[in-house]
C-alpha cells in the first residue's frame, strides 16, 4: 500500500477525462473570471483587517498593502502559466498529483477544503453582523437567540448566517451561469461601495495624519504585510473554474492576473485616503472603514458604505462555496472520495453532491461557532499554496517540457524560488499556535487517506 502513494496522475490521461461527461460546462470568459476573482478577494480583508493592520504600521499601511500585493503577484504569475496549461478542475490538489504524487495531492485538496470552508463560515459570520446591524439601524431588533452561536450572548443559532449559506448554496445548485450573474451583482455593488468611499474620503484627508509616516518603523510594515496578506486571498480561485473556462488559455491569465491587479490598485487607494481621514491610532475596530466616515461626519455615507460591505461579504461566501464543490468534485473523480461527490447533473452540470455537502457543512459552522484567529489560518494556507504553485512551475518545466503553455511565467526558476524563499521567511514570523493548530489537521488528513485507501484496497479485492 506505501509503494503507491507516491504515483503521479498522467497528465494525458487528465486533459482526456477532461473531455468525458464528467467535464464540467465551458461558459466563463475572462470578464466573467475577473470578475469571479473580484467577488472572492474584496471583502473581509479590506473591511476588517485594515484597521487591525493600521494599528501596527501607522500609515505605512500604504507600503504593506503594496508589498503584499508585489508578493501575490509573483504567485499569480506561476498560477496563470500551470492553469492556462491544465485547464482542470482542482486547481493546486490537481496539480500536485500530476507532479507530486497521490499523498501530496490528497494533503492540498484536504488543506484546501478547509482554507475556503472556513473562509464561507466566518465570513457568513461576519455578513449577519452587518446585516443585523444595518437592520437595527432601521429600528429593527432580532431576539439575541437568533443572532448568535450557543453560549455567545445568548444566542442559540447565528440564524442570519445559516440563511445566507443555505440561500448561496441554491445558487451554486441552480448552475454556473445563474451564480455568476448573481456574483457579478455583487462585485459591482461592492466595488461602487469602495469607489464611493475613495471619492467621499478624498474629501477628507487631513495631511496631518500621516506623520509620522513608520512609526513602528520596517518591522511594523513587515507585520502589516503579514496582516493584509489575508485580504488579497481569493486570486487563485479563478484556477478553480478551469474546466468551466472557454478558452482556459487566454482568459485564466487575464482572469488570474486582472483580478489580482484591480484589487490592488483599490486597497491601496483605499489605504491611502483611510490613513488620510483618522489617525492611525483609532482606526482598532473591525470596521475600519465605516469608522472613518463615522470619524469626519459623514454618518450619511455610512448607510451606503454598510450595502456594499454586505454585497462584499455575499460575494466572497458565493465564491468559497464554489471553489469548495469544485475541489471535491476532482478528488472525487480521481477516485479518492467515493464517486457520489464527482456525479455531475445533466441539466445544470452541477456537482450536485458536492455542492450540497459543503453547503451544509458551512451552514453547521456558521451557525454554531465563533471562530478565532482565522485570518492567520488563511495565510499559513495561502503561504504553503505559493510554495506549492511554485514548486509545479518548476517541475512541470522539467518533466513536461513539451507541454504548450499560453502562458508563460517570466524568469523561470528565479521568480518561483524567489516565491518560495518569501513564503517560507513569512511562515516563520506566523503564531505557533496557528502553525500546530494547522498541523493537527494535516496529520488528520493523513490518516484519513490512508483509511480511505485501505476500503479502496478492500472494495477491489471484493470486485476480483
Amino acid at each position: 500500500m506505501m509503494e503507491d502513494i507516491f504515483n503521479k496522475k498522467c497528465l494525458e490521461n487528465a486533459l482526456a477525462e477532461n473531455r468525458t461527461c464528467e467535464s464540467l460546462n465551458r461558459t466563463l470568459g475572462p470578464i466573467g473570471l475577473i470578475l469571479l476573482g473580484i467577488g472572492a478577494i474584496i471583502g473581509a480583508g479590506i473591511f476588517v483587517i485594515a484597521g487591525v493592520a493600521s494599528v501596527n504600521t501607522g500609515p505605512a499601511l500604504i507600503i504593506s498593502f503594496a508589498i503584499a500585493a508585489i508578493i501575490c503577484v509573483l504567485a499569480a504569475l506561476c498560477y496563470a502559466e500551470v492553469s492556462a496549461s491544465i485547464p482542470i478542475a482542482g486547481s493546486l490538489y490537481t496539480y500536485a498529483y500530476m507532479t507530486m504524487g497521490e499523498i501530496w495531492a490528497w494533503l492540498m485538496g484536504w488543506i484546501m477544503m478547509a482554507q475556503y470552508l472556513i473562509i464561507a463560515a466566518v465570513v457568513a459570520i461576519g455578513w449577519s453582523s452587518y446585516v443585523v446591524g444595518f437592520i437595527s439601524s432601521l429600528g429593527i431588533c432580532l431576539p439575541a437567540a437568533l443572532m448568535g452561536p450557543p453560549g455567545f450572548n445568548g444566542g442559540l443559532i447565528n440564524l442570519p448566517a445559516v440563511m445566507v449559506v443555505l440561500f448561496l448554496t441554491l445558487i451554486l445548485l441552480r448552475g454556473m451561469t445563474g451564480s455568476c450573474q448573481v456574483n457579478a451583482l455583487m462585485v459591482f455593488i461592492k466595488v461602487g461601495a469602495v469607489i464611493f468611499f475613495i471619492l467621499v474620503g478624498m474629501t477628507f484627508i487631513n495631511p496631518l495624519n500621516y506623520i509620522p509616516f513608520a512609526p513602528f518603523g520596517l518591522s511594523g510594515i513587515a507585520l502589516g504585510v503579514a496582516l493584509v496578506f489575508f485580504a488579497y486571498n481569493g486570486f487563485d480561485t479563478v484556477a478553480q473554474a478551469a474546466e468551466e473556462t472557454k478558452d482556459p488559455g487566454r482568459s485564466l491569465p487575464i482572469g488570474i492576473i486582472g483580478s489580482l491587479g484591480i484589487c490592488a490598485l483599490l486597497y491601496i487607494l483605499v489605504a491611502v485616503v483611510m490613513m488620510g481621514m483618522v489617525p492611525f491610532n483609532l482606526l482598532n475596530t473591525a470596521s475600519p472603514i465605516g469608522f472613518a466616515l463615522q470619524y469626519v461626519g459623514a454618518k450619511w455615507a455610512f448607510t451606503i458604505l454598510s450595502i456594499g460591505a454586505i454585497a462584499g461579504l455575499t460575494s466572497v461566501t458565493l465564491v468559497n462555496l464554489y471553489t469548495n464543490s469544485r475541489t471535491l468534485f476532482a478528488i472525487s473523480r480521481d477516485g479518492l472520495l467515493p464517486k457520489i461527490f464527482s456525479n455531475v447533473s445533466s441539466k445544470s452540470k452541477v456537482p450536485v453532491f458536492s455542492t450540497l455537502f459543503i453547503g451544509i457543512i458551512a451552514t453547521f459552522f456558521a451557525g454554531f461557532f465563533s471562530l478565532s484567529n482565522i485570518f492567520e489560518i488563511v495565510n499559513l494556507v495561502m503561504l504553503i499554496s505559493f510554495i506549492v504553485i511554485a514548486a509545479t512551475v518548476i517541475l512541470l518545466r522539467k518533466q513536461e517540457p513539451q507541454l504548450e503553455r499560453p502562458f508563460k511565467c517570466p524568469f523561470v526558476p528565479v521568480l518561483p524560488v524567489l516565491l518560495i524563499i518569501i513564503s517560507i521567511l513569512l511562515i516563520l514570523q506566523l503564531n505557533l499556535y496557528v502553525v500546530g493548530t494547522f498541523m493537527i489537521w494535516v496529520l488528520v488528513g493523513v490518516a484519513l487517506y490512508f483509511i480511505l485507501k485501505k476500503y479502496r484496497k478492500n472494495d477491489q479485492k471484493e470486485v476480483i
